[in-house]
């Protein structure tokens, strides 16, 4: 119980710090290094490469519109000359984020409802018997519903279509091969709430026939939207014509990073180009396309289609952007961090210092100190008392020692002036007066605390 009590009022203690200067270089040495390491990660990577003392802002709100223009000219034994335009090509025509340009198609023309066999490439229309064919059950993957016939003519059931069914041939060369000359608009506007900031990627000019004649350049001309199909293809490291043979998707990024405490022409779009539909370990997977069909009536009034297997290119625009201003509070923030990892390398090397090194034991000596106030100040109060029983002790010492010394003195004197009285009758010499050429000389004692005082007489003849 007295370990646990213990140990529970240690919790309440309060532990700071002591500042101790440890001449070791190899530790010296190691936390300067931390310190040189630390102060190059703040300053160069957080305040300059990363701009830490910005607030961001990456909810950008944007929109995106895009137009196409160009025009093919096409010559199929099926439909003869034929003219595309915008209007055909581009799905949907309105022009969104999202859009599809034509390059190559396979037409099946003058398709009307009725009965035909289903095609030998689909493995569920095959047969060899009337019962392989059950009537009203759709042919999967196929190309209408099963009349209950099998046609040993073609090995396969009679369907319910619009037939003629289409034609399944694989292309080999792109019809609209004139595609790569198009050219595509893409308008962006963008807007960063937080700091009411908003841009768009299009040059601010007067000047309206800019845009007639400019294309995108990087260095020369970073604010014209336009480009050409060509040039935007081959900026994903593939080539149009390839390309344009089955189809593709293609990914475009418009990315907007934007330094607010520079200038505002200092915010520009960078372009990104990437084909999204290639798999190199399985190249079945690329190419893109899908059907579609017009209608059209006769002279009867009857319905009839003409069927289009269209491949082309799908382009995919992507809006990304951040925004940095500077503000106080990142920077505090920043600078705390840094101070934080200064404290750690001031632990670590504390560590080291104090349990993995030989001298361990007399850092922690020196490192570690209890203090306790009441006792400090007890024992203060022991040590007044102890004082001044020294200093009373002391002064009843010197007090005994002046009387002594002054009683010592008398003796002396009166040995001194007794001895020359004695020794002049003795001798019967000449006798001088007392007062006559006296001379005195004063010699302190050893002791130091009080002067004796010798007396000698001497004639001046």
């Amino acid at each position: 119980m007295a370990g646990c009590g213990g140990f529970f009022f240690s919790l309440l203690n309060y532990k700071t710090e002591k500042y101790v200067i440890a001449e070791n270089r190899k530790i010296g040495i190691l936390f300067r290094l931390y310190q040189l390491a630390v102060l190059g990660y703040i300053i160069g990577w957080v305040f300059v490469m990363k701009k830490g003392y910005q607030e961001r802002e990456e909810a950008i709100q944007t929109s995106v519109i895009t137009k196409l223009k160009g025009v093919s000219l096409t010559n199929t034994s099926e439909t003869g000359p034929y003219l595309w335009s915008a209007e055909d090509y581009v799905i949907p025509p309105n022009g969104e984020q999202v859009f599809f340009v034509v390059t190559n198609y396979i037409e099946t023309p003058n398709q009307r409802l009725g009965f035909c066999a289903e095609s030998v490439k689909v493995p569920d229309g095959r047969c060899q018997s009337d019962d392989d064919c059950p009537e009203g059950e759709s042919v999967t993957a196929g190309h209408g519903i099963k009349t209950g016939l099998c046609l040993n003519s073609t090995g396969t059931c009679e369907i319910h279509a619009w037939c003629p069914i289409e034609y399944s041939q694989k292309p080999t060369e792109p019809l609209l091969s004139e595609a790569e000359n198009f050219t595509i608009y893409i308008k962006n506007f963008i807007r960063f709430p937080k700091f009411e900031f908003s841009k768009s990627n299009v040059l601010e000019t007067s000047d309206e026939g800019y845009l007639k004649r400019c294309f995108h350049d990087t260095e020369n001309h970073p604010y014209c939207p336009i480009f050409r199909l060509r040039d935007l293809v081959s900026r994903t490291g593939h080539d149009f014509q390839e390309m344009a043979v089955k189809g593709g998707s293609v990914g475009v990024l418009i990315e907007w990073n934007c330094d607010l405490d520079k200038d505002s022409s200092e915010c520009n779009p960078q372009y990104s180009f990437t084909r999204l539909d290639m798999n190199l370990n399985n190249s079945i997977t690329s190419g893109y396309n899908f059907r579609h069909a017009r209608y059209y009536k006769d002279q009867n009034g009857e319905t009839f289609r003409t069927l289009y297997k269209v491949y082309g290119i799908r382009f995919d625009i992507m809006i990304n952007g951040k925004a940095g201003k500077f503000n106080i509070v990142p920077t505090i923030i920043a600078i705390g961090s840094g101070v934080a990892l200064m404290g750690i390398g001031a632990f670590v090397c504390d560590m080291i210092l104090l349990y993995m090194m030989n001298t361990s034991s007399f850092y922690r000596e020196r490192k570690f100190e209890i203090i306790n106030f009441k006792k400090e100040k007890n024992k203060q109060k022991d040590n007044k008392a102890s004082n001044r029983d020294r200093r009373s002790r002391k002064s009843v010492a010197d007090k005994d020692a002046a009387n002594s010394i002054k009683k010592l003195e008398e003796t002396e004197l009166t040995v001194e002036t007794s001895a020359p009285e004695e020794s002049h009758a003795e001798k019967r010499g000449p006798t001088v007066p007392r007062n006559t050429g006296q001379r005195y000389s004063a010699v302190q004692s050893k002791q130091g605390a009080v002067p004796k005082h010798h007396i000698s007489f001497s004639s001046h003849n």
